[in-house]
């Protein structure tokens, strides 16, 4: 089946939901459907590529960061998506339209759905919701919220990655939400070698952003200044500035990498080397980057929010903190980093959780969404 998918963010650019979308545009491809991928353009990336039955198209748009896109770029994809769009409905012939996010990719769906009488779905993943990132979107909604409602009454139906986002959802948009969360492909991760005689590798992934809240490493870590352990920061963001002085000032700079933007697969690459996720956010629905660092085998501490909780079997694997409780994040970490053995056991049971979210149900989830969707129902 051809499907046509609209995304303001695609690896390399954008965060966790840009993966998500990759990820489920590559496994409907390999399992036969052809897709043509239109995204947002950044950089030197390339303007087309080709990956078997997947197609990526990036299309001129404002964007000025990889890691953010802000609201003259989501307009302009907006107006690019529904130009470029319409000359691949009519050379593709597209079944249906999928849009990942429902602003601004959903508000496109819509436009070309009433242009070329394609039918199309969502897939929201928790910042295009309003009070799914207060901090970013909520000034935003307080404009267009009244202009999201159609695109969510005329889908044909609406995906949720997780039951949190979509509570925020249904306070706003009284529609039908199927939820299917985000799965991993356990045979493209290979972890790391566990070295108890090397110091405790901490990562962070993720924007440098308020709901992120990446200024907590610093303030975590500099409460365990007597243990060994080192850490490296993955990402940029407006918190960048405040969390070098806070390295500065705790006078921790030797014993942190911050590495900025780096690719996917450079992420990978990181978390081979690396033994605990500290993932502080404030506000989260499904994070990618947990799902990655469990078939990693990294053990995970992590705050307890949205959907973070799938992540942790049992305090086996990792803990939940309460978000904010700075105290809670240290205390879950000189358990692991005191106690090498505990490492070596909770990064293990990382691995084996990981069998809980694979990536074949979620897509086999998809499938039928997509199948209902082309017979009208």
């Amino acid at each position: 089946m051809n499907i046509l998918v609209l995304s303001h963010e695609y690896p390399p650019i954008g965060g966790g939901g840009g993966q998500v979308v990759a990820d489920v545009s590559r496994q409907l491809a390999i399992r036969g459907h052809s897709l043509h991928v239109i995204t947002a353009h950044f950089g030197d990336l390339p303007e087309f590529e080709k990956q078997g039955n997947l197609v990526i198209e990036r299309i001129p748009s404002f964007r000025t960061q990889s890691f953010r896109a802000g609201f003259p770029a989501m307009a302009c994809f907006i107006l690019q998506s529904v130009r470029y769009g319409l000359r691949a409905v009519r050379l593709f012939q597209p079944a249906l339209i999928h849009a990942h996010f429902a602003v601004p990719a959903g508000f496109a769906a819509l436009c070309l759905s009433r242009l070329t009488h394609r039918p199309y779905f969502i897939t929201t993943h928790g910042g295009d919701v309003p009070g799914g990132a207060p901090q970013k979107t909520d000034r935003w909604f307080r404009f267009v919220l009244p202009f999201t409602k159609t695109i969510w009454r005329n889908a044909s139906a609406v995906i949720s990655v997780s039951q949190q986002t979509r509570r925020f959802a249904q306070k706003h948009y009284p529609v039908d939400i199927k939820v299917i969360p985000n799965g991993i492909d356990l045979q493209a991760y290979q972890p790391g070698t566990f070295d108890p005689k090397k110091s405790a590798r901490i990562l962070f992934v993720g924007r440098f952003s308020p709901e992120k809240n990446a200024i907590a490493v610093p303030r975590i870590l500099s409460r365990l200044k007597d243990l060994k352990w080192e850490c490296v920061m993955l990402g940029d963001g407006l918190q960048m500035g405040e969390v070098k002085r806070a390295i500065a000032d705790s006078e921790m700079t030797e014993r942190f990498q911050l590495k900025g933007w780096v690719t996917p697969a450079e992420v990978l690459q990181c978390m081979q080397a690396s033994d605990i996720l500290l993932m502080p956010s404030l506000l989260d629905s499904m994070p990618v980057t947990g799902l990655h660092a469990l078939a990693m085998g990294l053990a995970l501490v992590v705050s307890d929010i949205g959907s973070c909780a799938d992540f942790i079997n049992s305090e086996t694997n990792g803990f939940l903190v309460s978000p904010g409780d700075l105290d809670g994040y240290a205390a879950a970490l000189r358990k692991l980093i005191s106690n090498k053995k505990i490492l070596r056991a909770t990064r293990s049971a990382s691995r084996r959780h990981a069998r809980s979210f694979d990536l074949r149900s979620a897509i086999d989830s998809y499938e039928e969404t997509i199948a209902q969707v082309t017979k009208g129902k």
